[in-house]
């Protein structure tokens, strides 16, 4: 995972104890501003705890002091979604002294606000939040702050950095740019090669970025030409029906974009009832089908660009962490990172074995 560097004008770090941080959190204007960008935790000294070189106490699995996590994602209508509620209720059940309190999933805006504020009133140590829309739970998210309830805000972004003590997500850029530099060394040797892209929802800013990342790698490869974009909605049945018409306005083209993995099976029902095999597939976010399709080698589906939902189990990790305000292993900080950011791995037959055991169903 990448760690985002801080931003020009993020404020420097603060040490306070975390006594005085969870009072203080939003005392003031100026000062809730300071501690949410830079942090709501602290290292007291303990003996008998493990800490790195700088000696910073780190979180380890010893048992420590026991916390109650609050946890709020939509609702699992889809592989990848489901995985993320299946990875962090995993990760917290390894954990001696975390309880988990996680809400059913919900897309409708409002009722995920109630869910999350719901865990605010039973006082949770740490909220974990993948909102169905980050901008519409940015509110509840400064009110967790506001609180006194470090907030982990999951892959959607909120719109206010000072509604989240910590981001962790994918990277939808990196994934759209992976997903293209390796099609082009694919095709960097065909004269006048041809691309499609079947994309996500495109009122979506990771759909956009998705898209911006794949055309700036394209950039690279002067033989290669995008003929065709089409977006479809990271469901079956709307892959089915964009990529039939992709395929019915493109005779032939040399390679397919398709962002998500899930939309992917419907856009394989429509590749085999057209018959057509004269490019290679790249799959996005890493489903388990995609890679044993990968392993198994008898489909058009060549590799997959990863959106590992194993993020859900890091932020549970990192939501542990901040409370029992310890840092992290292997770095000097004594807090955890302000963001963090996943890579997009690309997957193919020469690797798909180290990459099953995380593919999600």
């Amino acid at each position: 995972m990448n760690i985002r560097p801080r931003t020009p004008d993020t404020p420097p770090e603060s040490r306070l104890p975390a006594t005085s941080r969870r009072s203080m959190l939003f005392g003031t204007a100026a000062a809730g501003a300071a501690l949410l960008a830079t942090g709501c935790t602290s290292n007291e000294n303990n003996d008998d705890a493990d800490t790195d070189s700088a000696g910073a106490e780190v979180a380890d699995d010893k048992p420590g002091k026991k916390v109650t996590i609050g946890f709020a994602g939509p609702q699992a209508d889809h592989g990848w979604l489901n995985a993320i509620t299946t990875q962090a209720k995993k990760r917290a059940g390894k954990y001696e002294d975390v309880t988990l309190e996680a809400t059913e999933g919900s897309n409708d805006n409002a009722t995920q606000v109630g869910q999350v504020e719901t865990l605010i009133n039973k006082k949770v140590d740490v909220l974990v939040v993948l909102p169905a829309d980050g901008k519409a739970l940015t509110q509840v998210g400064l009110k967790a702050m506001r609180a006194g309830i470090p907030v982990v805000n999951l892959d959607r972004v909120f719109s206010s950095q000072q509604a989240y003590r910590c981001w962790i997500g994918g990277d939808n850029y990196g994934m759209g740019l992976n997903a293209g530099h390796y099609i082009g060394e694919q095709l960097k040797d065909k004269k006048s090669a041809k691309v499609v892209e079947l994309a996500g929802i495109d009122n979506l800013e990771l759909t956009r970025q998705r898209t911006k990342g794949f055309d700036d790698a394209l950039e690279n490869y002067p033989n290669i030409k995008k003929v065709a974009r089409q977006a479809a909605e990271f469901t079956v049945e709307s892959g089915q029906q964009k990529m039939s018409e992709l395929l019915q306005a493109q005779q032939s083209f040399d390679a397919l974009w398709n962002h998500d993995d899930d939309q992917g099976v419907g856009a394989e029902r429509a590749i085999k009832q057209a018959g057509r095999d004269e490019f290679f597939m790249v799959g996005g976010a890493g489903s388990k089908r995609v890679m044993q399709a990968i392993k198994d080698g008898d489909s058009v589906i060549r590799a997959t660009v990863l959106y590992p939902p194993t993020m859900a189990a890091s932020a549970i990790d990192l939501a542990r962490a901040l409370g029992q305000g310890k840092g992290i292993a292997g770095m000097a900080e004594y807090e955890i990172p302000a963001q963090v950011t996943l890579y997009s791995a690309v997957v193919t037959e020469k690797n798909v074995e180290e990459y099953l055991p995380i593919g999600f169903t």
